[in-house]
């Protein structure tokens, strides 16, 4: 599959996946929230003092807020992303709760203080995902193109369901791989 029928493809994926996570009840994404949560303390309790790239939720995906006050309590860091450049890398700034936020693209927050900073490890939200570690996203390129751009490059942990895996995401050569893709079902690695 390539070209035209690729893009149909991944376009009617994501509307799909989209549809299915939106559908699920709230309780229940919520459950599957505190399993991710819980995987990650996990994973990131190894890497105490990093500054970790995270996202403000957005269309039912896995809420990573409440992660934040623990990987400060910690002794870790946090950035979220803004987009500065449709066509070019997210840029991370770093925030805490209580921080000034403004909205960024598609209404999303984004910190008002423009503190750039590198993230060791970022959380990629998911839409789709295969067992390679390759994440089907909104279609943007954003991350893939953040990764790419990123020096050193990041430990890029996908976030998202189990319900959105998919037997291929039929990668393409912009597509970057995740290192671990956390689901509430199990931690993957690439």
């Amino acid at each position: 599959m390539e070209g035209a029928e690729l893009k149909a493809w991944r376009r009617s994926e994501r509307q799909r996946l989209l549809a299915l996570r939106t559908g699920t009840a709230p309780t229940v994404r919520r459950e599957w929230g505190r399993e991710i949560e819980g995987r990650l303390q996990e994973l990131l309790a190894e890497r105490a003092g990093i500054t970790l790239g995270v996202y403000w939720p957005f269309q039912a995906e896995f809420d990573p807020r409440p992660l934040v006050d623990w990987l400060i309590a910690s002794g870790s860091a946090v950035a979220l992303p803004a987009v500065i450049d449709k066509k070019g890398p997210l840029e991370y700034r770093a925030w805490r709760p209580g921080d000034p936020l403004v909205d960024g693209v598609w209404n999303i927050p984004v910190p008002e203080q423009r503190d750039i900073v590198v993230p060791q490890a970022v959380l990629a939200p998911l839409v789709g995902f295969d067992r390679e570690c390759y994440r089907l996203g909104y279609g943007g390129g954003y991350f893939d193109r953040t990764l790419a751009a990123l020096a050193p490059r990041p430990l890029a942990i996908g976030v998202g369901f189990e319900l959105s895996l998919l037997g291929t995401i039929h990668p393409q050569p912009h597509d970057i791989a995740m290192d671990l893709i956390v689901t509430e079902a199990t931690l993957r690695r690439r």
